[in-house]
């Protein structure tokens, strides 16, 4: 039998956002079947519920059509079938093997070094507002072969993006913004891409406009969507598990001197901070027809909102799972980051995340680069690093201390 707000967690309560973790230790030990009445939906919290929905077939991606396709326009994400493989066909090449290596590689760790430089003989640092938020965003545009000089511009459509993907309470001031952003983004973005077309280089725009499988190649509308949702997907996951990576190195000292002294770790903590606090806490589907899973029945075309950061805390899953541990047994390294991964924060099944191994990559540069650049890192004076937001989630800001090496 479902369960309601009045009994069980509410997600749009300022007590969840504050801190989701007791909230989500109580879903899925009391309630891993919520049906919320206002918005409509059900919620569900398990790790094997929550898995399943990202890989049984009977979970469709047809929420996205409202959910993002208002900012987006139509992308790889509510495609089904072929359609589906073709276009993630298309893109894929340039996110994994010899183009990430050897085309867009000097580009992630030409903008680390630019980000660190700004704040290299600084005795503190905020690495979520100086690094983080802006090195992803950064690495995207220039790998798409866009003027630099735009850096701040896309920054500031990446936020409205993902104030519209988590504006939950609908709150209408957000909505516009978003809009806004879908037009602006759109007037920019399409000449670009037609004048790419017209003279192609060698950068991830070029790519994306000459790409072709079996007579299909993607339209003006079909790139600009997929640039827009590169800068919010892309862009939000590496600049979270950044900075909460470094929150939870920093707050375990004796796992941090372990990554200094093996950087062999770092995708270990990488993959760890993935599962212990996931940059998206949320993601949705939709059932084609009724669907049986821990606690009732979900009816057909119902938005299922799951919760990632629950099930990647399930103690049925994971042992001692409140604890961030870089050597823990029951989470695969090797794995953490395709489509057989153990963890949910990239999502399973055929809506992986694509640019998986991109946010792998940029994690691995920006991780040695400031280990590299301060033998000396410790949490600033009075900081105690808070996590903001509901549907993605972490540090607000992430002040340390510093000492730059000689």
């Amino acid at each position: 039998m479902t369960t309601t707000p009045s009994t069980a967690p509410d997600v749009l309560s300022p007590e969840f956002a504050a801190d989701p973790y007791p909230a989500y230790r109580t879903m899925r030990e009391d309630f891993p079947l919520i049906h919320h009445h206002t918005t409509g939906g059900y919620i569900i919290s398990r790790y094997e519920d929550v898995a399943r929905a990202f890989k049984d077939p009977v979970f469709t991606s047809h929420n996205y059509d409202w959910q993002i396709e208002p900012v987006h326009g139509r992308t790889i994400l509510q495609m089904d079938g072929r359609e589906h493989s073709v276009r993630r066909a298309l893109v894929a090449p340039a996110f994994r093997g010899k183009d990430l290596r050897e085309k867009f590689l000097p580009v992630i760790e030409r903008n680390s070094r630019d980000l660190i430089d700004a704040f290299r003989d600084a005795p503190e640092a905020d690495l979520v507002g100086q690094y983080a938020t802006r090195f992803p965003i950064n690495v995207i545009v220039d790998m798409l072969g866009l003027d630099r000089a735009d850096h701040g511009r896309f920054h500031v459509w990446y936020t409205s993006m993902i104030d519209f993907l988590g504006n939950l309470s609908q709150d209408p001031e957000v909505a516009a913004a978003g809009l806004r952003t879908r037009d602006e983004l759109a007037a920019y973005m399409i000449p670009i891409i037609q004048d790419r077309r017209a003279h192609p280089g060698d950068d991830l725009l070029s790519v994306l406009c000459t790409a072709e499988i079996d007579g299909t190649r993607m339209s003006d509308e079909d790139i600009k969507a997929f640039v827009s949702l590169l800068l919010a997907a892309g862009g939000e996951t590496t600049d979270k598990a950044i900075a909460g990576l470094f929150r939870n190195l920093l707050a375990h000292p004796e796992q941090l001197a372990a990554v200094r002294e093996d950087r062999a770790l770092i995708p270990a903590a990488f993959a760890e901070t993935l599962r212990f606090t996931p940059p998206v806490h949320m993601i949705f589907r939709q059932p084609r027809e009724d669907v049986e899973v821990s606690g009732g029945t979900i009816p057909a075309g119902a938005t299922v909102t799951c919760l990632i950061g629950a099930a990647n805390r399930d103690g049925s899953r994971y042992a001692d799972p409140d604890t961030f541990n870089i050597f823990r047994e029951d989470l695969t390294t090797g794995s953490a980051f395709s489509a057989a991964a153990d963890h949910l924060a990239f999502a399973l099944g055929r809506h992986f995340c694509v640019g998986a191994l991109l946010a792998k990559t940029e994690v691995e540069v920006g991780v040695n680069d400031l280990l590299d650049a301060f033998p000396t890192m410790a949490f600033a004076d009075g900081e105690v690093p808070a996590e903001t937001g509901v549907f993605t989630r972490g540090p607000g800001s992430l002040r340390v201390r510093l000492a730059r090496r000689a």
